[in-house]
């Protein structure tokens, strides 16, 4: 018979004795990430390397430090790298729709932007002062004299030759006209009727050949005016340009190395010198409250023509120090690739370059882009862009509804900005593998995969690295520092969230938030420094908080609403033992499980299967029972048995094969007719050999059987079997331990269900003698005996095929 374990077997202690500090204040700063080397190699690996294609996916479980050691390393590495260029939008003389990018040294686009400012106030200055020049107003006089003295000139010719015909031009408000003439004075409408025949028509004919000619004079006049007009022009861009120009020339002078703003600065002035007009007008003003651009406050200026010599800086590095890193918390899709803004101005919306604004990868262009991969995919084509930018190594600059075809109106089309970055994406396993085989593109632009473990190897060095993460946290966050005790108690509870005594729990967000809250009970009991027993409480507390379901379930059974017993014994009836997991908690609970055989076909049928309350995983383990029982006990034979399996008041779901080696204890105990112990619970899936194998939660389903027990009152017969693979993972509660110390509460390790049904029924499983047959008064041996006589009545009555109702299986 085995014996149970030693209470020492059951936990791991950690001996406050090996730390050398008295409290962690003596430590230094934890200065890398613990535990996670194979992680920590990929990514300085992937950070490195430049090469298309070679962009960074931390994954592995939230919490385990991705985005602190991404950014740590990005930050290190960036800090050595030469500060990248600015950009800015500039508008296009050529094509005034696609805004022109500038690429320029960091810190020049600023100063660009605030001399172009500079140069703007000082036209208004400049321009006027030069139309307002008096040599400016009497060349401008002189043209529009020479206008006017053409038009005169032209009527005074024609008037002399209208008085040599005794004809003379009179000017009235509606314009020249011609009247005949006797002895120098205008004759009369009464005296002309008294002409003859003859002279009236000589008079007309004379009129009429004038006015031809004054036509062709007043058809002149607006020639005249073009010519003058233009000489007008000439002269206004002449005053333009030799006002503009100094301003220019200083420009050109200070960027004399940068090719991009010498060719804006020509545009300018060519510009300029055709729109100087634009300046002799009062400085566009700000309006009085109208919409505010990007949910902004305050006025908003009315788009003007001024704005074309403004400068759009999109990014400016004039503070900056080595390559940016940016983390884009929010990825929409105009957060990333950046948005044209528009003004909504007298029932319209209004737009221009200056109204371009940068996206995440704007600002990390020329470094490192640090991206929540769940929160790109859930956001509206923000996949896609990323994809296509990383693709095309250049940003373009469009609206949703642009790069889907939705809008046909005209709109701005800013010049693409060549990209170079490397993008890192942070995400769980399953979001990683997912990608890789549903999107081919994933793997051609994410080469390297930085794979975050959830724990890590429990040695002394791990033990002194949380010693020293206890410590920098403590600094880091005000914390009160711990005493050895208390990292010993914080050590020894990662092992038990690890799930196993020779591990650490990586997880470092749920151990910050233990030493936070075992901070908070320090200070409640007025220490300085946090000791064992404030760990231990705010455990508890956790516990506390959490545990109200589980209270309500084992409630249940001490009323005997869920029927689990504790002592006596029952044929075909076992406790099993099962996880819960409620949000972040998780807690174990006995659960009945029964089984019933009788005469039919070789079935063992799974209840929970057939009702579809059980998962595939489940219908394995049951599966594996019918091959174990037919392969064991009726090699020779036909397996006429039909058994039912059940998982008693389940009204949930069911998964997983840690209850196998339960069902099949239920089994052998049904088939042999021998009482199993109900004072035992059992834990274990089984392989078609019997060997009883490792399963999860081997601690929680320990303290879930042993609680109940407790509040009925431990007997010392009480206890759980459990496999022998799982005892490296015990990390049991200290009032467990202490139950098994004082032999009230027991743990039995078993390698084979051989081991298993002796303990749970007293009675030896038996071992095959020289002939192959069992003893006949062991386990093994009642139960071939009563397959054996199944077989015979099934033959005597011939129904070795009947099949019993409802016994086709389903996934369990």
């Amino acid at each position: 018979m085995i014996e149970p374990l030693s209470p020492e077997a059951l936990y791991r202690h950690c001996d406050p004795t090996q730390f050398s500090f008295q409290t962690t204040a003596d430590l230094e700063d934890l200065e890398v990430i613990i535990g996670q080397d194979r992680a920590v190699e990929a990514v300085q690996f992937g950070i490195g390397i430049r090469r298309d294609g070679y962009n960074l996916f931390a994954l592995g479980p939230s919490g385990t430090g991705k985005y602190t050691a991404v950014r740590r390393f990005l930050e290190q590495k960036a800090a050595g790298e030469p500060t990248p260029s600015d950009w800015c939008y500039v508008f296009n003389f050529a094509m005034p729709h696609q805004p022109r990018a500038l690429r320029l040294p960091p810190g020049q686009g600023s100063a660009f932007a605030s001399d172009m400012e500079k140069l703007i106030e000082a036209l208004f200055t400049v321009v006027p002062a030069a139309f307002e020049s008096e040599e400016y107003q009497i060349q401008r006089g002189n043209i529009e004299e020479s206008i006017k003295q053409q038009h005169e000139e032209a009527l005074e010719a024609l008037e002399t030759e209208a008085k040599e015909q005794q004809i003379t031009l009179i000017r009235t408000p509606v314009g020249p006209a011609f009247a005949p003439l006797r002895d120098g004075e205008v004759i009369s409408p009464d005296q002309y009727v008294k002409l003859s025949p003859e002279e009236q028509k000589e008079i007309e004919r004379k009129v009429e050949e004038l006015q031809a000619k004054l036509r062709r004079v007043l058809h002149q006049v607006p020639q005249w005016k073009r010519e003058g007009q233009e000489q007008l022009n000439r002269l206004n861009r002449e005053v333009t340009e030799f006002a503009v120009r100094p301003l220019l020339d200083e420009l050109r002078q200070e960027y004399q190395e940068l090719a991009p703003i010498l060719e804006h600065l020509e545009a300018i002035q060519g510009d300029l010198v055709e729109n100087g007009f634009l300046f002799l007008q009062p400085h566009p003003q700000m309006t009085e409250g109208g919409p505010a651009v990007d949910g902004g406050e305050g006025p908003v200026p009315i788009i003007s023509p001024i704005n074309r010599y403004q400068v759009n800086l999109l990014v400016d590095h004039s503070q900056s120090e080595g390559a940016p890193v940016i983390y884009e918390d929010y990825p929409r899709y105009p957060s990333l690739v950046g948005r044209v803004e528009h003004i909504a101005h007298m029932g319209a919306l209004l737009t221009d370059f200056t109204l371009i604004k940068p996206g995440a990868l704007h600002l990390a262009n020329g470094g490192y882009l640090i991206l929540d991969a769940l929160k790109v995919l859930t956001q509206p084509y923000t996949w896609d862009a990323l994809k296509r930018v990383l693709r095309a190594r250049q940003i373009h600059t469009e609206s949703l509804g642009q790069m889907v075809g939705l809008v046909s109106t005209v709109s701005l089309e800013p010049e693409p900005i060549p990209l170079d970055l490397k993008v890192v994406l942070l995400g769980d396993r399953m979001l990683y593998y997912l990608l890789c085989h549903y999107d081919e593109e994933f793997e051609e632009l994410f080469k390297v995969a930085a794979d975050f473990d959830n724990e890590m190897e429990r040695t002394p060095e791990s033990t002194e690295a949380y010693a020293r993460f206890v410590a920098t946290t403590a600094r880091k966050e005000s914390l009160r520092h711990f005493d050895p005790g208390a990292v010993a108690r914080v050590v020894e509870q990662s092992a038990r969230q690890a799930g196993d005594g020779g591990k650490l729990s990586a997880h470092m967000r749920s151990v910050a938030d233990l030493l936070r809250e075992a901070d908070y009970w320090a200070g409640q009991a007025e220490r300085e420094a946090v000791s064992r027993d404030d760990v231990q409480q705010a455990i508890d507390a956790q516990k506390q908080r959490a545990g109200r379901v589980q209270a309500r379930l084992r409630e249940r059974m001490l009323r005997r609403e869920v029927l689990i017993d504790t002592d006596g014994g029952r044929v075909g009836q076992v406790n099993g033992l099962s996880v819960l997991a409620l949000g972040n908690t998780t807690f174990g609970s006995p659960n009945r499980i029964t089984a019933r055989v009788r005469l039919g076909k070789g079935e063992v049928i799974d209840i929970e299967r057939q009702v579809e309350m059980g998962g595939p995983i489940h219908s394995k383990g049951v599966l594996i029972l019918s091959s174990y029982l037919a392969a064991r006990y009726a090699a020779d034979f036909p397996l006429t048995l039909s058994a039912s399996l059940v998982f008693e008041q389940s009204y949930g779901g069911v998964e997983g094969d840690s209850a196998s080696s339960t069902e099949l204890y239920a089994l052998l105990s049904a088939l042999a007719e021998a009482p199993i112990r109900q004072s035992l619970a059992v834990t274990g899936s089984v392989n078609q050999h019997g060997e009883v194998q490792v399963i999860g939660g081997v601690n929680e389903k320990i303290e879930g059987f042993f609680d109940l027990c407790a509040a009925r009152g431990l007997t010392g017969e009480q206890g759980v079997l459990i496999p022998a693979a799982n005892v490296p993972h015990l990390m049991l509660r200290a009032d467990v331990v202490a139950a098994a110390q004082a032999g009230q509460y027991h743990i039995y390790a078993v390698r084979h269900i051989d081991e298993g049904i002796e303990i749970l029924t007293g009675v030896p499983a038996g071992t095959p003698g020289e002939d192959g047959a069992y003893p006949a008064d062991s386990i093994n041996g009642r139960v071939t005996a009563r397959l054996r006589t199944f077989a015979e009545k099934a033959k005597e009555h011939g129904a070795a095929g009947r099949t019993v109702p409802g016994a086709e299986a389903k996934d369990a």
